[in-house]
């Protein structure tokens, strides 16, 4: 037990320092436990092999896979921009109506696709809304990210958290969620949780991105963008622009070269500089003295604004903010070592990473998930940005290239992918055949499937139909996401049986002394909601559940109470910007500082443990 507890905490500083990937951690917790484990060399965590390695086999990853496939497929037909194009034109330059439109999109369609994808898509065109709104994106896309957590609590498919609850709930006490086996609770969220934002939670905001401000100003990077004139006698004369940059060896980048009032623009990696040409370059001041004291390069000014970065006469550039989610080959990585700029011919000019603007010495930094860089790269560049999974840019494309022709297909799919587990065929079936004498009817029982088989299902008609190509089922998978289920799975197994989630249930249930059962169940929504905001929700949920029903067993409560109270807190991450990915999705963009979430979800957070817990005593009962 003492082992699983080490395991349990080197984890829980892992996932918070971010020494490796999450999805590294979990496959570092996994060969812990087997090495430890009754195959391994001694048996501190009774997990034997085939245990440790049933996280990749088992049907909460299973199934999730299968709904991140589906999602890609939903989001390829190019629906959900089109609905958030439509609410858009309701907008206009009402905030009131922008956060309606905000909510109204993301929280119901949540539901039914997975909410990490729909908040990507999504956030390009709030950011748009935003825009052309007149209005802060700081105003909006908190909102946007903590609506699709409402959303998600509407269905058990809403978010992979419910599908991985759903599992642990079916292991510990035989109940596994049905379909909408807390939709009424959910709606209940939904409604609360959007009120909160619309009439208190934007007033709590402040504007971090300024309306009228455009990138060059809004990330401060003026005086690290400069122009200079080449000297006659200077070394770099004859060079390509690749070959100056590390001849000179500084900490820069050559954005643009100017020629008898032509602009060069990227690429422009082997445009062979001359004596005379203008260079524009994103250099700190330091680094630029020493050159002009070198006399190899003379100052000529400075452009102030994104408008001198983008003049009308050269329209084939433009600034746009890039997203690195999880999975993108950027997270771990420097600009150097990813060779980012030569990949997509992009100059990265600054970035945000965990709320601090950075503008030099970039190269080095390693790329976090969540991180935001301000690209300067030509449209075909920018579309190619779009368009990869690595990414998320903050700009919807001019014209997109979404499969519309597809939708009635991709719908008719996701129907019978939630119709099949949510119809009580078995019920149907016995009724029909009790009225009509017909025993064929009573087959109709065997139509009720598993998610996971109709999840897996709806993948093949996807393919089939044209919806998506088989090529691109493999990309839409977030594989980072089915490693560390695969990988944690078994760290709550390790707790049930070394007796380590008995031993926490027994101190938990010991507060049953001093505490109503409500209060109880309220305590362990508090816990989770904390733990979540520093830790995966996913391993909060493999970590609390198994305690939630031995601390319910034990004070004579229903344990299935405090699962939902767990899946609850767990799926409504707003403390932090690092316990739910749609958080760091819209962190960069928003322009938000770490207190900003507190500020806004905490009273949330506290709002809605009073609402889910009522709830769950009113739908469920707690006794």
């Amino acid at each position: 037990m003492v082992v699983v507890f080490g395991i349990i905490l080197l984890a829980l500083v892992l996932f918070v320092t971010e020494l490796l990937p999450i999805d590294v951690t979990a496959i570092l917790v996994m060969v812990l436990l087997m090495v430890l484990g009754a195959d391994g060399v001694v048996n501190f965590t009774q997990i034997s092999t085939a245990e440790g390695t049933s996280g990749f086999s088992n049907s909460a990853t299973i199934t999730v896979l299968a709904m991140l496939i589906l999602s890609s497929g939903i989001s390829r037909t190019g629906v959900v921009q089109i609905i958030g194009r439509k609410m858009s034109a309701f907008a206009g330059e009402d905030l009131d109506k922008q956060l309606l439109a905000t909510i109204g999109v993301s929280g119901p369609i949540s539901g039914f696709i997975n909410n990490t994808p729909v908040v990507a898509i999504l956030v390009p065109v709030v950011s748009d809304i935003a825009h052309k709104g007149k209005t802060s994106p700081s105003k909006l896309l908190i909102p946007l990210s903590y609506a699709s957590m409402f959303g998600g609590m509407l269905t058990l498919i809403g978010t992979s958290t419910n599908i991985l609850a759903s599992d642990v709930s079916a292991r510990l006490l035989d109940h596994p969620f049905s379909m909408f086996e807390f939709t009424q609770l959910g709606v209940v969220v939904l409604l609360v949780g959007s009120l909160y934002l619309v009439t208190v939670g934007h007033r709590l905001l402040p504007e971090r991105v300024p309306v009228e401000e455009d990138y060059v100003q809004e990330y401060a990077i003026e005086e690290y963008l400069t122009e200079v004139v080449v000297n006659d006698d200077s070394p770099i004369v004859g060079t390509t622009v690749e070959e100056a940059i590390d001849h000179v060896e500084f900490d820069a980048d050559i954005l643009q070269v100017v020629r008898d009032d032509e602009e060069f623009i990227e690429p422009i990696g082997q445009k062979t500089i001359r004596a005379g040409d203008l260079l524009r370059l994103r250099a700190d001041r330091d680094t630029v003295q020493q050159f002009v004291d070198r006399e190899t390069l003379t100052l000529s000014g400075s452009p102030e604004t994104a408008a001198e970065l983008e003049p009308d006469e050269a329209p084939d550039r433009t600034l746009v903010e890039v997203v690195v989610p999880r999975g993108s080959f950027l997270v771990g990585e420097s600009l150097e070592s990813s060779t980012f700029r030569q990949r997509y011919d992009a100059t990265v000019l600054a970035f945000r990473s965990r709320g601090e603007t950075v503008r030099e010495d970039m190269d080095e930094r390693r790329i976090r998930v969540g991180d935001t860089l301000l690209v300067q790269a030509a449209p075909d560049s920018v579309d190619r940005l779009s368009q990869n999974g690595d990414f998320i840019v903050a700009h919807e494309p001019e014209e997109p290239d979404y499969r519309s022709e597809k939708i009635p297909h991709a719908a008719a799919i996701m129907a019978g992918v939630v119709g099949f587990v949510a119809v009580p065929w078995g019920a149907v079936g016995a009724a029909l055949a009790g009225a009509t004498g017909i025993g064929a009817f009573e087959a109709m029982s065997a139509l009720s499937l598993p998610i996971m088989v109709t999840a897996l299902a709806g993948v093949v008609a996807m393919v089939a139909t044209g919806v998506l190509k088989p090529t691109e089922i493999y990309d839409a998978v977030e594989w980072d996401v089915i490693f560390l289920l695969a990988g944690i799975i078994p760290l709550g197994m390790a707790l049930e049986q070394t007796g380590g989630a008995d031993l926490l249930g027994s101190l938990v249930a010991a507060t049953g002394a001093y505490l109503p059962i409500l209060g109880v169940l309220w305590v362990f929504y508090l816990a989770t909601g904390l733990i979540t905001g520093v830790i995966s929700n996913n391993a909060s949920v493999v970590l609390m559940l198994p305690v939630a029903v031995e601390t319910a067993t034990q004070i004579g409560a229903n344990p299935f109470a405090f699962v939902l109270a767990v899946t609850f807190a767990a799926s409504t991450a707003f403390l932090t910007p690092v316990g739910y990915q749609t958080n760091l999705f819209v962190y960069g963009p928003g322009g938000y500082k770490f207190t900003d979430f507190v500020r806004v979800g905490a009273p949330l957070q506290l709002l809605l443990s009073v609402v889910t817990v009522l709830g769950i005593e009113f739908f469920w009962g707690v006794a």
